[in-house]
């Protein structure tokens, strides 16, 4: 069933581009940005990476967590940082314990999509379609941020 404004988001545990272990629920207070995405070092994942660390600063000021997702491991998620100079976590989702249950799971990798949590837990927003290359300074733009 996809997840819709309003519902609760599900909570999960998960190791970071770095081994730290990583829980949604450790977030409360606080907005958080999970943008799903197929594969790292791709040409559109790339592009949507980039955007999202050519606006960290603007989520950091506003207080807003940013994680990336998707079903690539720590090793594959430290060369994609490594290379793009990301400044924010990606989740290694492997066993698609996350895209599953964000209904996000397209056979194998994840579909490109985002929800906005607010502080409460709470699913605000839900971005099913992105263009990648200015998806972070859409959503600032959307928040009125």
């Amino acid at each position: 069933m996809a997840l819709s404004v309003g519902d609760k988001a599900p909570d999960f545990t998960v190791k970071d581009t770095n081994g730290n272990v990583v829980s949604l629920s450790s977030y409360l207070g606080k907005p958080v940005v999970l943008y799903f995405y197929p594969k790292d070092d791709t040409p559109g994942c790339t592009k949507e990476a980039c955007s999202f660390r050519d606006s960290y600063a603007e989520y950091q000021n506003k207080n807003i967590v940013v994680f990336g997702v998707s079903t690539d491991d720590e090793t594959s998620h430290r060369e994609f940082t490594a290379k793009f100079n990301l400044p924010f976590p990606l989740l290694a989702d492997s066993d698609r314990t996350i895209v599953k249950a964000y209904d996000v799971d397209g056979g194998g990798y994840a579909k490109r999509v985002t929800y906005v949590i607010d502080g409460t837990g709470t699913i605000s927003h839900v971005y099913t379609t992105v263009k990648t290359e200015t998806h972070a300074a859409d959503i600032l733009a959307e928040l009125g941020l």
